[in-house]
């Protein structure tokens, strides 16, 4: 028995990992990774045949795909717990709504032990779809809902909920198990996108409503002299609770990665231990955990696996999980999370070794750029910014990721990039000027807010009166890893957004044949080198 998974952009050789995953994950991990996979398109089956969608099943759903994606579960136990949940789940469905008839094997079996659950998933996974451009579809779709569920987590957790979303999360999965024509799976991708847009639209919302709009911050790279905590991901909530918790306790918080952005919130502005960011993107988080020197919490997707030297300082919450690390239990309707284990910790241990020093500014989200929106007008206008390049998406580890740094480095000095996400890594902390008091990089904030790329987009072709978003003045080179870098591609495949170069690899689930259907669809393409590439794209 071996595993089989292709769905972050570092797979073996990109092709597929086949015995343990490049991210980190045992090869029994993604076998049930897999299970748990199927067993949500199982409650999908039932649910769409009952005609009833619960809350209950709606968030077991969600919050499944979310624990799927890659760098958040490597616990065996906890995978195990959440597939007999799904299974509970399942069936109780299926009985308060009398759902019988011809069912789909994920809607029908059921099994105990360890052993039987990785027997099953033998004949579940990936490759079990033999033809090639079906499978490709059907996980291009999965990946996509895998994010759109990261997304409508994160906005649920803030109270913010569209019932339509879920409705789709369970459409989508239970597609999967259908033989549909290639035209029908085309149309379900297409309309992953169109839903990725109305759930980065909530999250937003419920960012913004909940903590401001982000407005334009000088964030310190720099360490201070108390013991301190690292938190990461991409949870806002997490990052709240735990600022009220360490207020006047003397121990310091840093973000790390995608948890930069935190910075930019008015709400946490108030917050005077909130001393900075520390370190990179999170495949830098090796090195940099152990010089930190405090405990760190890993809230969302992000987790490499930790190495001993710091491993017992690390907690993870939500959704995230790794055997033999603390876990911060989930808060209770109405309640808040219990961060007094890892203050506790922090207040023991040595302040953080200093890596880095100086500032790093962001905060670029729509609203920002809409009150520079004059500025940004003259300055095209007058052919002071010649070219916008999104380069939002996902930093990695392999070496070949320099080509985005050279790429910013080399870019014409009328040209604003415009991103998102931990890409931002191998170029916010270049110097490359401004345009008449414009920064050169305008950082939105997380990958979760690619949704203000979007809104930014529609704003300039609003604003210079044009019918077609590929008129603008705008080149998109996109760096991806994960799955939730899946669901921005097909929201901007739904906007109808054009030529958009992918790399460092194009997906390795994308078969030939899906492959020459979005060429002619949408003429993407990948990257070869920066000097072509920017005579292509910018020239």
């Amino acid at each position: 028995m071996s595993m089989f998974c292709y769905q972050c952009q570092e797979t073996l050789n990109n092709k597929g990992c086949t015995l343990n995953g490049v991210c980190g994950k045992k090869g029994e991990t993604a076998i049930l990774q897999d299970l748990l996979i199927y067993t949500v398109k199982g409650i999908s089956v039932v649910a769409e045949k009952a005609g009833k969608i619960d809350k209950e099943v709606s968030h077991y759903v969600t919050k499944s795909l979310f624990t799927t994606i890659t760098n958040v579960n490597f616990d065996d136990d906890s995978l195990m717990n959440i597939i007999k949940q799904g299974l509970t789940l399942r069936d109780e469905i299926k009985n308060k709504y009398n759902v019988k008839g011809d069912l789909h094997d994920s809607a029908v079996w059921n099994v105990e032990t360890k052993d039987e659950f990785l027997k099953k998933a033998e004949t579940i996974g990936v490759l079990s779809t033999e033809n090639e451009d079906v499978r490709s579809l059907r996980e291009l779709l999965i990946y996509g809902l895998k994010g759109v569920a990261a997304y409508v987590d994160h906005a649920s957790v803030l109270g913010f909920e569209d019932q339509s979303i879920f409705d789709y999360l369970i459409e989508g999965m239970a597609s999967t198990t259908k033989d549909l024509s290639v035209d029908e799976m085309i149309a379900q991708v297409m309309k992953a996108g169109e839903v990725a847009v109305n759930a980065m639209s909530i999250l937003d919302k419920a960012n913004t409503e909940t903590y401001g709009n982000p407005e334009i911050s000088e964030v310190n790279i720099g360490v201070g002299k108390n013991p301190g905590i690292i938190i990461s991901g991409h949870d806002l909530k997490d990052i709240d609770e735990l600022l009220t918790q360490t207020e006047g306790t003397g121990v310091d918080i840093y973000t790390h990665g995608e948890m930069l952005p935190a910075h930019y919130y008015p709400a946490f502005k108030k917050y005077n231990h909130f001393v900075g960011n520390y370190g990179n993107a999170w495949w830098r988080q090796k090195k940099e955990f152990a010089s930190f020197n405090g405990p760190i919490v890993m809230t969302t997707n992000c987790l490499v696996p930790p190495k001993k030297s710091y491993k017992d300082r690390v907690f993870t919450t939500g959704n995230v999980s790794f055997p033999g690390v603390k876990h911060v239990a989930d808060r209770k309707e109405g309640g808040v999370k219990d961060f007094s284990e890892v203050i506790a910790l922090a207040k023991t241990l040595p302040s953080p070794i200093e890596i880095e020093t100086g500032s790093i500014v962001g905060g670029f989200a729509h609203e920002q750029v809409f009150a520079l929106a004059d500025k940004v007008v003259d300055a095209v206008k007058s052919g002071a910014i010649k070219k916008f390049v999104v380069m939002a998406g996902c930093d990695g580890r392999q070496k070949d990721r320099s080509y985005y740094t050279d790429f910013a480095k080399a870019l014409p000095k009328d040209t604003v990039i415009l991103t998102a996400g931990c890409a931002k890594f191998r170029y916010n902390k270049l110097n490359l000027g401004d345009i008449g008091g414009i920064p050169r990089v305008l950082d939105a904030g997380q990958c979760n807010d690619s949704y203000s790329l979007v809104l930014v987009a529609l704003k300039l072709k609003e604003v210079f009166g044009l019918e077609d978003i590929n008129e603008l003045p705008i080149a998109y080179n996109i760096a991806w890893y994960e799955q939730k870098a899946v669901t921005v591609l097909l929201a901007l495949l739904h906007l109808g957004v054009k030529c958009i170069h992918l790399g460092p690899t194009l997906p390795a689930f994308l078969s030939p044949t899906v492959v020459n259907v979005l060429v002619e669809k949408f003429n993407i393409g990948g990257i070869t080198n920066v000097d072509d590439d920017i005579k292509e794209m910018i020239l």
